[in-house]
């Protein structure tokens, strides 16, 4: 488990150090639940606390249109989705966005593992 209180930034450069040794040991070219699966064990092997696939609600003007799933939900404040493709776009960073806000969440990583360099964006719910 993660330490109670531990910052915000400190806690986003941790889940980002992780990601990068999976990219390390891995490099790219692998599907996005490969790099999901050594994800965990680095949070796990790092005492990270977090949930995997979070399930959360989608509402329209008071009503449930459907769900939305996090790959990965840290501390229970920092959001991680993880893609695996040659290129980020606006799309991946939309999709990404909209689970701060289906959260309430404030941080979120958007990490990709399939490029040659791990790429990723820290993201701000404004």
């Amino acid at each position: 488990m993660g330490e109670i209180g531990v910052d915000n930034s400190a806690l986003t450069h941790e889940v980002i150090g992780c990601a990068m040794r999976v990219h390390n040991e891995l490099g790219n070219g692998f599907q996005e639940l490969i790099y999901q699966r050594c994800l965990k064990i680095e949070l796990i092997n790092s005492k990270i606390k977090f949930r995997r696939e979070v399930q959360m609600p989608i509402f329209y003007l008071g009503t449930q249109v459907g769900t939305r799933r996090v790959d990965f939900l840290i501390e229970n404040f920092l959001s991680v989705e993880i893609k695996a493709v040659s290129l980020l776009n606006n799309t991946h960073l939309a999709q990404a966005k909209n689970y701060l806000e289906a959260y309430k969440l404030s941080t979120g990583l958007l990490i990709n593992f399939g490029s040659s360099s791990l790429e990723f964006k820290r993201l701000f719910n404004t």
